[in-house]
């Protein structure tokens, strides 16, 4: 028959001890992996090791430290596999976007284009019609009038020349007899 032991109280303060050391890294390990979640920096066992002081040991050997971890990694990798995702999302919506103003303005280039070619279908029609209001006779009679307004523009153009140098004559001539004019009267009142 046996009977329980009972620990001697040397060890019993010892496993206490333990128990408290135990308790004491795990709530750092649970404190580096908040801090891991807040600064958003990558969860891992050497990156919690490292944070909480511990072992990569200790956190492999406690099942509740090395649960604490593996739940903190799973969650890391589903935020950055949902991050990634919602940035596949933007990336979609962008090029979606330019897609569609991609569209529009094709569409806006083949209406335009097909106004310049109804546009263009028209002239041939306008320049026939303006072609057949002029005759040959008239189209003689015009150009023998600009012939004649070009000979007329040249000639008051040399008139006009002619004019200008007359009138600058004209006036070197008056200061000339201004000043004659001006040196009779000082002669007369010298003397």
């Amino acid at each position: 028959m046996k009977t329980a032991t009972v620990p001697e109280p040397r060890t019993a303060a010892a496993l206490a001890a333990r128990r408290r050391k135990t308790e004491t890294a795990l709530q750092r390990v649970h404190e580096a992996i908040g801090r891991l979640r807040r600064e958003k920096a990558q969860v891992s066992v050497a990156a919690v090791a490292r944070r909480a002081d511990v072992s990569r040991t200790f956190l492999y050997d406690n099942a509740e430290a090395r649960a604490a971890v593996a739940t903190a990694i799973a969650e890391a990798g589903e935020r950055r596999t949902q991050l990634l995702a919602d940035q596949d999302d933007e990336r979609e919506a962008t090029w979606r976007e330019r897609a569609l103003n991609a569209e529009e303005g094709l569409k806006a280039a083949q209406a335009e284009i097909l106004i310049q070619r109804t546009r263009i279908g028209e002239l041939p029609g306008l320049v026939r019609d303006l072609q057949a209001e002029w005759t040959e006779e008239t189209i003689q009679r015009i150009t023998t009038e600009n012939t004649t307004l070009k000979q007329r523009v040249r000639q008051l153009t040399a008139d006009n020349r002619t004019l200008d140098e007359r009138l600058k004559a004209a006036r070197s001539n008056l200061r000339f007899q201004d000043r004659r004019v001006a040196d009779l009267e000082a002669q007369i009142a010298g003397t």
